[in-house]
């Protein structure tokens, strides 16, 4: 009589990971993922717990968008998928590819009210790529695969696979379920050779030609495409802030420094992986020059024209780096060099402001000087770095103040201006790129929503820099004399508390915490954080900035008319009409 030989549900589900190629997941476990996540862990899968969903979410998007393949993220059912929702929505809208597990009730307690029951399926269904449940527990490789391979084919984004308790626990013959291999890089398409003709001539016809480098394009790994188009044709350009590196910052053809000025007068813009929303202004006057020509480079069709119809005719459907290479065998002989001397000194009379702020020594300290000192000590300790920043006035100023020369070595609250993510990306990067260190420019308020994630990167052993610009509130922060128990001033909404101490959070969990209020102190501070392979926290004590008006020089998040008790941002104001009488 043959010996049946059966597998348990967990083991299948490891084993379907670890043949599509992954080696890393995030999440949390509880009843009834728990095997899974051992079954993984003794398949030689390095299972990282956080202690929230979302943060395990945003790592996974993070680490998906730096390797280029799926991030994968492991949560219990009910509550643990419904904060999970917080990273799928983030990787929709930022391209970013996510496999997300979610564990389940029994199959036959369906609809009876069980444990943490919710139909995640149908929840998810909106805000995902793909999201589905095995029909039975021998599909559970070929659904896995499927939503595996989904997640970052095509445009890339989120899917979802459900996991019922009854399927983790039970058995199965292997010779029912499907053999799965690791998996391959998503097929390439490239451009219509008429379209890319037309494209071409556009530029080489053009008086001012731009070319806008989004984040698709760093996701994309078309650096090498890129450089080769900018070097051999001299066109401008201008980073978005999670295009940054690409071409280096320090190119002499980078305009980011005259982004306004620059945005105004091009009448041709080559936009490579980046779309036409609120980052961009829409791609509309006054920000844009009437009537530019646009030529949108995406994976998508269905993006071209988004926001900007009159342009469907320009644009160029492909992938990124077959599409740049395209374009650049059809300029091959085209040279750009009617720079504007206007729009260079407009560049160098910003650059000169924004030195002049990092420069200013008053106390207290200030973001721009304090961003300075931290750039110094990078640059003396000759740190590879991955910079992530979240944050408002934080991460706007920061996006300028540090020079990114590598693709994917910049990460911010992205397109959905997520605030939380910090934490998780920097976890994401430490172990996505572990001969780089995360470095955290962080807001006070965007800190707090994930410093619990400190303990996850120390008992990971996952090192990395941390520095909590501390204002005292949200945007602009509040004087403590203002508010003190005996003023009667009740507190603002976006008060948070005087000077707290987040480096002694560090302390407490196993890293190193510093709390900075001179410029000699962060110096010192940075220093030991850059260099000292531990999970650290700078605390730096900076200007409240409560009545003053912050912006950021040519910046496309600048802060503007931030008063004590209305803010608006400036980006979201710039495209309103102007009233009849103002016309």
């Amino acid at each position: 009589m043959a010996l049946t030989i059966s597998v348990a549900g967990a083991k299948l589900i490891a084993s379907s990971l670890y043949d599509l190629g992954v080696r890393v997941i995030f999440g949390i476990v509880g009843i009834p993922v728990i095997e899974v996540a051992d079954a993984c862990i003794e398949r030689g899968i390095r299972f990282i717990s956080f202690r929230n969903e979302q943060s395990a979410s945003y790592a996974a998007t993070a680490y998906g968008y730096l390797t280029g393949k799926p991030g994968v993220c492991l949560v219990v059912g009910g509550p643990g998928v419904l904060h999970a929702i917080a990273g799928i929505g983030n990787s929709t809208h930022n391209c970013f590819p996510l496999l997300v597990l979610g564990g389940s009730s029994e199959s036959h307690q369906v609809y009876k009210g069980a444990f943490q029951e919710i139909d995640q399926v149908s929840t998810l269904t909106p805000f995902t790529k793909f999201a589905g449940r095995p029909a039975s527990l021998s599909l559970l490789p070929s659904t896995i695969e499927k939503a595996y391979r989904l997640a970052y084919y095509g445009r890339p984004g989120a899917t979802y696979i459900d996991l019922p308790a009854d399927y983790i626990q039970g058995r199965v013959d292997p010779s029912e379920t499907q053999q799965l291999y690791p998996a391959s890089a998503a097929p390439k398409i490239a451009a219509d050779a008429a379209r890319v003709k037309k494209a071409a001539q556009l530029i080489r016809n053009a008086q001012l030609p731009l070319v806008i480098i989004g984040k698709g394009a760093a996701y994309g790994q078309a650096e090498g495409a890129i450089r080769e188009l900018i070097d051999k044709s001299s066109i401008p350009f201008l980073p978005t802030p999670m295009g940054k590196g690409i071409v280096p910052d320090s190119s002499p053809l980078n305009f980011a420094a005259a982004r306004s000025a620059i945005l105004r007068t091009s009448d041709v813009i080559l936009l490579l992986g980046g779309r036409l929303n609120w980052i961009l202004h829409y791609g509309e006057p006054p920000k844009f020059k009437e009537g530019v020509k646009i030529i949108q480079v995406d994976i998508a069709s269905e993006e071209i024209g988004n926001n900007n119809s009159s342009n469907v005719q320009y644009g160029l459907v492909g992938d990124i780096q077959l599409v740049t290479r395209q374009l650049s065998a059809e300029l091959q002989d085209y040279r750009f060099s009617s720079i504007p001397s206007a729009l260079i000194e407009t560049r160098e009379k910003n650059l000169a402001a924004s030195e002049k702020k990092a420069n200013h020594t008053a106390m207290p300290l200030t973001y721009q000087h304090s961003y300075k000192i931290i750039k110094d000590a990078i640059r003396a300790t000759k740190t590879k770095v991955i910079y992530i920043s979240e944050g408002a006035n934080t991460m706007d100023i920061a996006r300028s103040a540090f020079d990114v020369e590598e693709p994917r070595q910049r990460l911010d609250a992205g397109t959905m201006a997520t605030m939380g993510v910090g934490i998780g990306y920097a976890i994401a990067a430490a172990v996505a790129c572990p001969d780089h260190l995360p470095v955290c420019i962080e807001g006070d308020s965007a800190f707090g929503f994930s410093a619990m994630e400190l303990e996850t990167a120390t008992r990971s052993n996952l090192p990395m820099a941390i520095f909590v610009m501390n204002n005292n509130g949200v945007y602009h922060g509040v004087e403590p004399t203002a508010y003190s128990a005996t003023s009667g001033n009740p507190l603002p909404s976006t008060a948070l508390g005087f000077e707290t101490r987040y480096d002694l959070i560090a302390e407490a969990v196993g890293g190193k915490g510093f709390v900075a209020r001179t410029a000699k102190e962060l110096k010192k501070a940075a220093t030991d954080a850059l260099t000292n392979r531990a999970v650290t926290v700078v605390n730096v004590i900076i200007d409240p900035g409560a009545k003053t008006k912050l912006v950021c020089l040519d910046c496309c998040c600048s802060l503007v008319g931030l008063l004590i008790v209305i803010q608006e941002f400036g980006w979201l104001a710039s495209t309103k009409k102007k009233p009849l009488s103002k016309l």
